[in-house]
């Protein structure tokens, strides 16, 4: 029999060994032991497992509630950012690099007038105790990946929401805007890292800021409702607010670029181009006035792009086009893109007359706008939940709140295929045999549908194993592919009969000694210890590792991804379980499988 730890009081141990109970929030669980369990008193590992996790690939794009955020770096590589990670991104090559010194999302982006150096801005977040991290602009070498400077650590409030380097003192200097309730504009010296200057901006949204590229004592910012023209001298900002006067004032002014004599454009939520003008007056009592407006989509204008020869871009939100104005704003070439990429969030400009879109769909574009485009990068326009790995090829798919279903080629790290389930995917799992893939769903219902013999495409053959009563938390295949064990987000540990009808096994005790394929359920005698056990109060009660002869990976609530070494039977109650590893997502992070070594 096993020996009850002493003083828990989230777990008990039946005297005979035949089951575990565990208590989550009150609920008691029972998890039956498996027969013959072997009970030493000494032989348990707390080292560190060997291996390190090292970054390879990230798959996805931030486009969904972020801006400018896409650009080309000196090397000619795309720079753009997700989650904790800014993305490098050679094209020819199909290989990426990353700089990972940000500890929490990555908000901001800014390329240096060298086009070698980068700034980016972070929120604030946790450490791996819960204890606050405040936010920073980082300025980093993209070639070498070091990070130059860390500035205004203790100062932004929130997070950091917009950047920009000067341009015409050869990018000495960087203007950067919180998100603070004052949202606090501030000046600092790129060399030193020393602040210069500080300003209240506005109680009203911030969404973007750049310096003037003739003038670096001349600050554009805009927003929600306003457009300001700022002056720095020396430890002053002082600010003019855009009069709109005959003209309708925008609910958004959500980009601006310069034309090649310093006027100012801005793009709105009403679908205008306006061109501000400014007129002079005695003792810097100047006005900035609307001197053109030109109707240029249906809806937001997300992005102002000014070309190397001079023309403009310009890309729609409700309208999904994407336009070519001259520099006079006479409409030369239009395109519209197809509804699957979503709107244009942001636009930069390629090699040659080639041109590169971001969107509010989280793809990455590539083309012209006389050949159209083709994806670069896709990903899940909201919260990844599932992930399951092909037991034989190297595929995985995703799902998640935006009810798409994805099979990812993880050799080419491109999208295979999507599907629309009914409703949001918690959970995925493959058959032993890669020919049949489990998903649990929001609703509770649990399908299960058959690949096509390639895996890359998808018969519409599904059937529904049972309903729950409460939504799909995590499922596993047995090893025999007859058996599918579910957990629900009411910490029900549920077993299937696939092969006898689909029907729920009643007798949990009889599966006690099934084998699984995997083990991704965060609930059952296999890994009650990483919920009962010493593990990090930041790594409790959150996803599952898989089980296999590698040490697993385990996620924690931060977001931080460990790997650690997994020992079943474990022949102590509870004990330190070593692990390594970094903060690279979003919180919350979904499960890691691995069903070998890689």
């Amino acid at each position: 029999p096993i020996s009850p730890p002493a003083a828990s009081r989230r777990g008990n141990y039946n005297l005979e060994g035949l089951s575990v109970k565990m208590f989550l929030r009150g609920r008691p669980i029972t998890m039956y032991v498996p027969s013959g369990l072997g009970c030493g008193g000494g032989g348990l590992r707390a080292d560190l497992p060997p291996e390190r996790l090292q970054l390879d690939w990230v798959y996805g794009y931030r486009g969904r509630d972020s801006r400018s955020n896409l650009h080309v770096v000196g090397s000619g590589e795309l720079v753009y950012f997700t989650a904790c990670v800014v993305v490098l991104l050679h094209l020819p090559a199909r290989r990426q690099r990353h700089y990972l010194g940000h500890s929490d999302c990555v908000r901001c982006l800014a390329v240096h007038p060298d086009r070698q150096r980068v700034a980016t801005g972070q929120s604030a977040g946790v450490d791996k105790d819960g204890k606050p991290l405040q936010p920073t602009v980082h300025i980093w070498d993209s070639s070498t990946l070091v990070t130059l400077q860390q500035i205004g650590l203790g100062t932004f409030e929130r997070g950091v929401g917009s950047v920009a380097f000067s341009s015409a003192d050869q990018g000495a200097f960087l203007c950067a805007v919180d998100d603070s309730n004052e949202h606090m504009m501030s000046v600092w010296d790129c060399a030193r890292g020393t602040k210069q200057a500080e300003v209240k901006s506005t109680h009203e949204s911030v969404l973007t800021v750049e310096f003037n590229p003739l003038d670096s004592s001349s600050i554009i910012s805009s927003g929600r409702s306003h457009v300001f023209f700022w002056t720095w001298s020396g430890t002053t900002l002082t600010k003019k607010q855009g009069v709109f006067g005959k003209y309708k004032k925008p609910k958004f002014i959500q980009c601006f670029i310069f034309d090649a004599d310093g006027a100012v454009l801005t793009g709105d939520s009403e679908g205008n181009i306006l061109t501000w003008s400014r007129t002079p007056g005695k003792a810097g009592k100047e006005t900035y006035q609307i001197e053109q407006q030109t109707r240029a989509h249906e809806g937001s204008i997300f992005a102002l792009c000014r070309r190397r020869d001079g023309s403009v871009l310009s890309g729609g939100g409700k309208d999904r086009r994407l336009l070519s104005w001259s520099p006079g704003l006479a409409l030369q070439h239009e395109l519209e893109l197809p509804e699957r990429f979503g709107a244009v969030r942001t636009i930069a400009e390629g090699p040659g007359q080639e041109l590169l879109v971001g969107t509010t769909r989280n793809a990455l574009l590539r083309g012209t706008l006389q050949e159209g485009f083709t994806p670069i990068v896709q990903g899940h326009t909201d919260e990844v939940w599932g992930l399951a790995t092909h037991p034989s090829a190297c595929l995985f798919l995703t799902c998640g709140h935006d009810r798409q279903l994805c099979l990812w080629d993880g050799q080419e790290h491109a999208l295979a295929w999507s599907l629309a389930l009914e409703d949001t995917g918690l959970c995925a799992d493959f058959h032993p045999g890669g020919q049949v893939v489990a998903v649990g769903l929001l609703s509770g219902r649990v399908y299960w549908d058959v690949l096509g013999g390639t895996g890359i495409c998808w018969d519409t053959v599904g059937r529904v194993l049972g309903y729950t009563g409460c939504f799909i938390t995590h499922l596993d295949w047995s090893k025999d592919g007859r058996f599918i064990m579910s957990n629900s987000g009411d910490y029900e540990i549920l077993y299937w009969d696939v092969a006898g009808g689909c029907k729920l096994l009643r007798n949990r005790f009889e599966s006690r000694d099934r084998e699984w394929a995997t083990y991704t359920c965060v609930l059952g005698f296999h890994v009650f210890g990483q919920r009962h056990g010493g593990l990090p109060r930041a790594f409790q009660g959150v996803k599952a590792p898989r089980l296999t002869p590698a040490p697993p990976i385990r996620r924690g609530l931060a977001g931080r991804v460990r790997r650690h070494r997994y020992q079943f039977p474990l022949p102590l109650p509870s004990g330190e379980a070593g692990g390594r590893g970094r903060r690279l997502l979003q919180s919350p992070p979904v499960p890691v499988p691995l069903r070998q070594p890689q």
